[in-house]
Parts: structure tokens; sequence; C-alpha cells
């Protein structure tokens, strides 16, 4: 089908719009002026009556499956204090009495106006039962903690040991419940794992959240733990049945070699990917933990913490290994690394892998959050992709200063600085970390502000990006990460038909409310995948 929109802002690049588009069997034919491209033959005309119209929106790295996983699950973001988690989760427990483990989601110390402002222990989460597992995971994913039966069952000690994570002793020298990093999913490990049709109930309830906030394409890391292969499955099966709504790129996590040779012999070889609607994707490797858990890697002490430095979720050698061997298959890896220690390791292990320090797999860094000046040129010189997170000021802003002190702060969360200096910056929101609607990122990304409108002047303001330098990370950007550019990304003849229509014009809007913008139309391939 032949199809016409006119009477349109349709934005085409960096100070360049038109009126109109025709699109022909899901790919764009052409763009121009009314009168130009209405003078061409076609199956139906669409009026626009204005409307503001972006490319698809495209995040470069988020999970999926978590998503849909929180909305059927004991939501915590809400909590104000320790008292309201207790509270909650005995609110959930009453209303479904049957659950053999009460899994708890998003908590967030920094978070909590009254009471104790710290991680959540087992003597918290006792409160709530002594006669079932709890299993709590703060909001970054990186603390999670245990009540005493979960400890009991996975038989904790205060000389159990997780290579490359940590579970906390409490003053009187016992497991306290808090584990980090790669000890997370040793506590994880008592929740059942969940069958195919619980995998795919969540992948399709957070992907009609998705599209519904704008989002055509994700880059999403839903390979995190030792039933990868039915993970797999379950998406090819989705892929195979039509019901995928919009593209779909992995970033498979492999923190053992062993579990990516496997992977290397069975998936890599044997998955049926089209590369553009389904995509192999790229490794996703964990570096560290996060700042607000004050387990992201740091080359020196933290400032409110002296003598902590952070988690190494993988040593430098593991790191070096895992990227080795991905590249010689020519994969592309994304490497989670938050503080200036754990980003310094992926540069130099980049680095070390390049063919004559050029980055020809796009190989990237997912946060980049704390960073030296030094570190940023050297991102830029070696064109290593960035998936930042503007979202992420929406929580760390309070604690940023106090947690790196105020001269580091002033090179971190360089997002206008790096685009400037020609790095491949795309813009992504982790979710569920945070919110995956784009509009919101978008609004961090210009304003430097909280949702609230705080701090007044903006978050060291220079590193304000422009609205359409914020869009160009959620499009031709993100695309690029995946060596999608040719034929995504853009309003442009060739390109696939992947687009939303706004309901107000993000470009002339006082900035402060882009994060009210509102999606009418997803569309993806040129058919409808979202109706406001």
């Amino acid at each position: 089908m032949d199809r016409i929109y006119k009477n349109g802002k349709i934005y085409v690049e960096k100070g360049y719009f038109e009126e109109a588009m025709l699109i022909s069997d899901g790919i764009i034919k052409a763009v121009g002026a009314n009168n130009d491209i209405l003078q061409i033959s076609c199956d139906e005309v669409i009026d626009l009556k204005g409307k503001t119209v972006l490319p698809g929106l495209n995040d470069s790295h988020l999970h999926i499956n978590m998503i849909g996983s929180n909305m059927n699950s004991c939501m915590l973001t809400e909590a104000k204090s320790i008292d309201d988690v207790i509270r909650i989760g005995k609110d959930y427990l009453s209303k479904n009495p049957d659950v053999d483990v009460l899994v708890g989601k998003g908590w967030n110390q920094d978070n909590f106006v009254s009471g104790e402002k710290r991680l959540l222990n087992k003597h918290d989460l006792d409160k709530i039962s002594t006669d079932i597992p709890l299993v709590f995971d703060r909001v970054c994913i990186h603390v999670t903690v245990g009540n005493s039966k979960a400890l009991e069952i996975l038989g904790v000690k205060k000389d159990t040991e997780v290579d490359g994570g940590k579970i906390e002793l409490g003053p009187d020298g016992e497991p306290n419940g808090i584990f980090n990093e790669n000890a997370v999913r040793y506590l994880q490990s008592i929740i059942p794992l969940k069958t195919k049709e619980d995998i795919e109930k969540d992948f399709l309830m957070a992907m009609d959240y998705a599209v519904s906030v704008g989002l055509t394409s994700v880059q999403s890391c839903d390979i995190m733990n030792k039933d990868y292969k039915k993970v797999f499955e379950t998406i090819q099966g989705i892929a195979d049945s039509g019901k995928l709504k919009f593209r779909y790129g992995h970033q498979f996590n492999f923190q053992e070699i062993d579990d990516f040779r496997d992977y290397l012999e069975t998936e890599h070889l044997n998955g049926r990917y089209d590369e553009k609607f389904y995509s192999k994707g790229a490794l996703k490797l964990f570096k560290d933990g996060s700042l607000g858990a004050r387990t992201a890697l740091m080359q020196k002490d933290y400032n409110d913490a002296p003598g902590e430095r952070g988690v190494e979720a993988l040593s430098d050698e593991q790191l070096f290994q895992l990227c080795r061997l991905a590249a010689d298959k020519d994969i592309r890896v994304v490497t989670h690394a938050i503080g200036d220690g754990a980003i310094q390791s992926v540069i130099d292990t980049y680095e070390r892998i390049m063919d004559d320090g050029v980055n020809t797999l796009r190989h990237g860094i997912v946060h980049n959050q704390i960073t030296t000046g030094k570190q940023l040129e050297k991102i830029a010189e070696l064109k290593l992709a960035v998936m930042y997170q503007p979202i992420f000021l929406q929580s760390d802003i309070p604690i940023i200063n106090d947690r790196i002190g105020d001269e580091l702060a002033e090179t971190s969360y360089a997002f206008n600085t790096l685009y400037k200096m020609g790095a491949p910056v795309s813009l992504s929101t982790d979710s569920p970390v945070e919110d995956c609607n784009p509009f919101e990122n978008i609004y961090l990304a210009v304003n430097r502000k909280r949702l609230d409108g705080t701090p007044e002047e903006g978050y060291y303001p220079e590193e304000n990006m422009s609205v359409e330098d914020a869009i160009d990370g959620y499009t031709i950007m993100s695309a690029y990460n995946e060596f999608k550019e040719d034929f995504k990304g853009r309003l442009k003849p060739g390109y696939v038909a992947d687009m939303v229509i706004l309901d107000r014009d993000i470009f002339t809007i006082p900035s402060m409310e882009i994060k009210d913008v509102n999606v009418e139309q997803t569309i993806v391939g040129g058919n409808v995948v979202y109706q406001g």
C-alpha cells in the first residue's frame, strides 16, 4: 500500500523539516513539500494537521523482560522510608498469600525522607515475613536484600564468598542480608525460574507499554542468568509468531566465559535473525555496580565513604578474555561501567583488542557516568560508542557531589561535552531502573533538572544538550550502535517507516514541558502499533 502523510512537521535532520512523506510497503519513498508529494498517486492520504513527526525512538540499552517482570511484582518505587517498604511488602503479601518467594522491586534509600536513610537489611525484611524467603532488589539491581529465611535456604554464612560480588556482614559479624554485584544473582537463585509462558507474558506487557511511549526499537539485555536458552527460545517464538511490535536487538550478558562459549556454539550459530526486525546484537558485560549503592568502581575513595572504592564485577583479566573472544568472533561488546575506575579498565581493554586503534566493531560503554576529562578525550579519540541515561540525574543529582566531590563531578555525566567531541553518543533509560518514557529522558538531557524543576539553574547547565541532538541520540545514533544507520533512525527515502506522531511540537514548546509530551501514534514499518 502507498500512503501519503501531509501537512506535518516532519523532522528529517538537524535544522531540516518537511511537510509530507510517501510510504510504500513500509519504506519511505519520498519526503518534501505538500505540493510535490501530493502529485504522486497513492492509495491513502493522511492529514497530520500540523503535528510533529519524529523518527521512531530507539532505546539503546534497557531490559524489556525486567520491565514486564516488575509490572507483575511487589513494586517499591514509591517507598519514602523503610517503614513504607515494610508496609508495601505486608500489603502485597496479604493480597497474594500463596507466593512461595516474595520478590520486591525498585526501592531506593536515597528517596527516603523519614526515618533512617540507609540500605535495607534482613532485619527490615524479617518484619514482613520470616516464613517465606524475601528478595528485594534496589532500583539499580546492583544491590539486593534477603530476609533471614532466604539466607537460611541458601546456607549463607559469614565466610560465604561470591566471585565478583560481596555478601555484607553486620555489626555482629554475621551476614546482614545485603548482597551486591555478582552476589545478587546468588541471592536471586532462590526465586523459581519462570516458565516460557511467564517470560512471554512479561515481554508482551512491557512491549505494549514501550510502543505507547514511542519506542520503535530496543536494544535489550534480557539474557542474564542460567536459563538463557529458555529466554532465547521464548523471544524467538515471539518473533516467529509475528507478535513483535518493535525492532528488537539482543544485548546478551555472559559474565562467565564458559557460558559465552556455550552461546557461541549454540545460539550464535543456530539462532534465526533477519537483522532488520530481530537482531543478534552484542555481548553485554558488567564491570562494576551503581553510584547510589556505592558499588561503582572508583579510582579513588568515595568522597562520603573513605576506604570504599566500589566493587569489581569482572577482573581486568576476565574482562579482557571475554572481549578478546567476542572480537575474534566479530561480536560487538557493550560494557556497563559507571565509576571512573571501571571506565578506565574498559577503555584500556577495548584499546587492547582493537586493530590499529580503530573501533571497527563499535564497542561501547553503557552509562559512562563518572569520568575524568582525559577519559572523555580518549573515548572520543577511540570513537567508543556511549549509551548515556540522562534520566539517571533524576535520582543522582542530590548525591553526586557528596559521593565523588565537586572536581570530579564537573567532568561527569558529560553528555553534551562528549557529543560535541564527536563520540557516538546515544540515549537510553536502562529501564526498569528508570521509566522507559523517552520524553522524560530527553527533558533531563536538555534541562539537567529533575522532574520537579530543581535545581533551578540546572545541574552543570553547560552540559545541556539541544533538543535536536537529544533526538538524534535516540534515533540515528542509537541506530549507529547497531550498524543499522543505513536503514533506520531517519525519515528519509530508503529508510524504514518507523515514526512517532506527537501531541505537541517538541521543538518549540518551553523545554520544561518536554517531559509532558505524549505520543498519539507509534508506527513501525508503516504499521500503526499504538494509537493514543
